[in-house]
């Protein structure tokens, strides 16, 4: 069950890093009105958050 877990939250940290890429690029656009639909800071928040948490398993004796 470790290395799912710890597979688990190298996935989430990955996902973390795409959606604060996706943010940055969002924050930093040419067209101000070409918004965009995907939540990029929530999908960030709960990434790392299960990252957190998968980490804090797969290190659980």
């Amino acid at each position: 069950m470790q290395v799912s877990m710890l597979s688990v939250s190298v996935t989430a940290a990955i996902l973390f890093g795409v959606a604060e890429l996706a943010e940055w690029r969002r924050r930093n656009r040419r067209d101000v009105d070409k918004v965009g639909f995907m939540p990029w800071r929530g999908i960030a928040l709960v990434s790392v958050a299960v990252a957190i948490v998968a980490a804090a398993l797969a290190l659980k004796p």
